[in-house]
C-alpha cells in the first residue's frame, strides 16, 4: 500500500491506493480549531495517533516537500519555517510509525507525473481538485460542498494527498523498468 501525505499545519490530506492503483481510503486532519490544537507540538501528537489509526500494511510514504523557497507576497520566512518544521516532524512520525522512509516529490513533479497540468494565472488546488473529481469518481463521491456551492477546504487537501500517492506508485514503476 502506498501512503501519501499533503501536510500543512491547519489541515494535512491523506491518500492510500494499493499497488494496482484503486484508491482505498482518502481522508484529512483537521487542525484549524485553535483551542484544540494550540501549538506545533499538539498538532504533531494528534497527527502521530491519526497515524496509528491507519489500518492498512503501508509498504511506501510519498510526501510533498515542504515549501523550500520564499513565495513574495504569500509567504513568510516565519509561515515557510513553521511549515518546514511540521513536514519534519510528521516525515519523522511516519518513519516511527511505519517502519519506511518517506520520499518526496515536489507537487509539480507529482502533478506532472498524474499527467495535471495547471494553467498560468489559475489556483494549483482548484484545478488538481477538478481533475480528481473528473478522473477519480471513487474520490468525487465523498466530497461535501459550502452552502455556496465551493468545495470544503479539506476536499482540496486530500486531493493533493492523493496526487501524492498516485505520483508515487508512478514513481515505484518507473524504477522497476
Amino acid at each position: 500500500m502506498i501512503l501519501g501525505l499533503d501536510i500543512s499545519t491547519s489541515i494535512t490530506g491523506y491518500a492510500i491506493i494499493n499497488l494496482e492503483g484503486k484508491l482505498q481510503e482518502v481522508g484529512s486532519w483537521d487542525m484549524r480549531n485553535k483551542n484544540h490544537f494550540p501549538d506545533m507540538f499538539s498538532k504533531s501528537l494528534f497527527i502521530k495517533e491519526k497515524l496509528k489509526e491507519i489500518d492498512y500494511p503501508i509498504d511506501h510514504i510519498f510526501i510533498e516537500p515542504a515549501l523550500n523557497m520564499f513565495m513574495m507576497g504569500k509567504s513568510s520566512s516565519h509561515t515557510i519555517s513553521t511549515l518546514i518544521k511540521f513536514n519534519g516532524i510528521t516525515s519523522w512520525m511516519c518513519f516511527e510509525e511505519f517502519g519506511i522512509q518517506p520520499q518526496f516529490i515536489p507537487a509539480i513533479s507529482a502533478r506532472k507525473k498524474c499527467g495535471i497540468t495547471i494553467k498560468r494565472g489559475t489556483k494549483a488546488k482548484e484545478q488538481v481538485f477538478k481533475f480528481m473529481i473528473d478522473n477519480e469518481p471513487q474520490f468525487g463521491y465523498t466530497v461535501e460542498y459550502t452552502k455556496h456551492g465551493n468545495p470544503k477546504p479539506q476536499y482540496y487537501d486530500r486531493a493533493d494527498a492523493l496526487v501524492m500517492a498516485r505520483a508515487g506508485l508512478v514513481c515505484l514503476t518507473e524504477n522497476s523498468k
